[in-house]
């Protein structure tokens, strides 16, 4: 394959990415339409968001599995199609139970999408620099998707309706899954023929599952459940010949740190985007739309590292300096938001702390994900993919649902602090990285 078919094939990937990525924070600002207009319940309302992150969250490591096994390009198209398909069937309910199973099985297409697109880019590209750039801008894609779907949630629900956060999808998936056939690789067959671990996979996604929802809805008894379905799932995983999650991948240095760093950075990062956001509208009275810009600094910061600079980090300092370098960034920035007044404005409380987390996060995201990926067996990077994925949704759903509860009762400082510690771990766990990323993988498209 020429290189700049590669690239496209990258490119597409990335599409796919982005439009899961934007439907987490698109739909949050048209919430109060959807309300109105299908008589949800406070209670009833939160399902909406609901439904989708506890599918999304539960199905992340069998959706990667499952490609491994069965083949990487087959389940990304499905899992685009499926999440296009709920998209407009979203856009269409007129009852609460149609949207609300709607936005469940957009959770499936979704996860399906997240795990195997990361996969399918580690394999497209085995030469570190070319691997690192690539990586930066999936990184922009994954961190910056989130203040997009915010300006683009405002504009849509207040121009043309709230159906339009979801029909936006419909374009960007059929075009994803009809450029799939011609710039992805055909599926080859594993050597060796391989089973499904059915238990494990009924295990590990009733746990994933139950921790999601235990997480959104404060309830700890499921989350001790779900702790014991792990506990089954670990244990099975011991005894099958072809375990769904092969314990020995954390033997791998890399794998097992890059996966804790995630779990704090995306608790880190959650309460940037989210404690942020609920600290400019209620304190600060900023509109979505003025939420969304107030976030394009640190946006335009992470465009210019996924452009090259995140690239030239890794490639001159390794996986280690960045990681460090950046989660402590990160905290600094968090620490400025904790020290913002009640009555502030935006050029001395607002930009300062943006601008430390924009540099923070682009030089961070990408070597955690190099980290966790690059020394990884060609044939089980997909499940490596859901591994890392799993990390970041449980980290950042932890994170949120203990943030959220600091803030509500000690404040916004304090969920910041307690932030900024978490990326102070990350940034400590950094130094039991390797230095350097390995060019373990193998291309996962064909070459002419």
């Amino acid at each position: 394959m020429t290189e700049r078919k590669r690239w496209l094939a990258f490119y597409l990937l990335c599409a796919g990415e982005f439009m899961i990525v934007i439907d987490t924070t698109i739909v949050n600002v048209a919430l109060p339409s959807i309300q109105a207009s299908l008589r949800f319940s406070d209670a009833s309302l939160v399902w909406v968001v609901n439904a989708y992150m506890v599918t999304y969250g539960g199905f992340l490591l069998l959706g990667g599995r499952l490609g491994d096994l069965y083949g990487q390009r087959r389940w990304f198209v499905l899992g685009t199609a499926l999440f296009t398909v709920a998209s407009l069937v979203c856009a269409l309910a007129n009852t609460q139970w149609l949207l609300v199973i709607a936005r469940a099985v957009q959770g499936l297409g979704g996860a399906a999408v997240s795990a195997i697109a990361l996969s399918l880019i580690m394999n497209l590209f085995t030469e570190a620099g070319e691997r690192a750039k690539a990586m930066g801008i999936y990184g922009f894609i994954c961190a910056g998707g989130g203040s997009v779907g915010v300006l683009a949630g405002g504009v849509l629900t207040s121009a043309l309706g709230w159906h339009w956060v979801f029909l936006v999808n419909l374009p960007i998936g059929a075009l994803v899954c009809a450029f799939c056939f011609t710039l992805l690789a055909p599926d080859v067959a594993p050597a060796q023929k391989r089973r499904l671990d059915v238990a494990g996979a009924i295990t590990v996604t009733a746990s994933s599952m139950l921790a999601v929802y235990a997480i959104v809805n404060g309830n700890y008894a499921l989350l001790a459940v779900a702790a014991l379905l792990l506990g089954v799932f670990l244990l099975l995983e011991t005894r099958v010949r072809d375990p769904l999650m092969p314990l020995r991948l954390f033997r791998i240095r890399s794998v097992a740190v890059a996966n804790v760093i995630g779990v704090f950075w995306a608790a880190a990062m959650f309460a940037w985007f989210f404690i942020s956001a609920l600290y400019m509208q209620l304190v600060l009275g900023y509109t979505p739309m003025q939420i969304g810009l107030a976030f394009l600094p640190a946006n335009l910061i992470m465009a210019a590292f996924s452009i090259g600079l995140s690239a030239k980090l890794v490639m001159r300092f390794g996986l280690r300096l960045p990681i460090g370098a950046g989660m402590l960034l990160s905290a600094a920035g968090l620490g400025l938001f904790a020290m913002a007044p009640g009555g502030g404005s935006f050029l001395p409380h607002v930009l300062p702390g943006m601008l430390l987390l924009g540099v923070g996060c682009g030089m961070a995201l990408n070597p955690v994900m190099l980290a966790g990926m690059s020394d990884v067996d060609p044939g089980e990077s997909g499940l490596a993919s859901g591994v890392l994925n799993t990390s970041f949704m449980m980290g950042g759903s932890l994170g949120l649902a203990a943030l959220a509860s600091l803030a509500e009762a000690k404040g916004y400082h304090a969920a910041f602090a307690a932030g900024a510690l978490f990326a102070f771990a990350a940034a400590a766990l950094a130094f039991l990285l390797e230095s350097r990323p390995s060019e373990h993988s193998q291309p996962a498209v064909e070459r002419t």
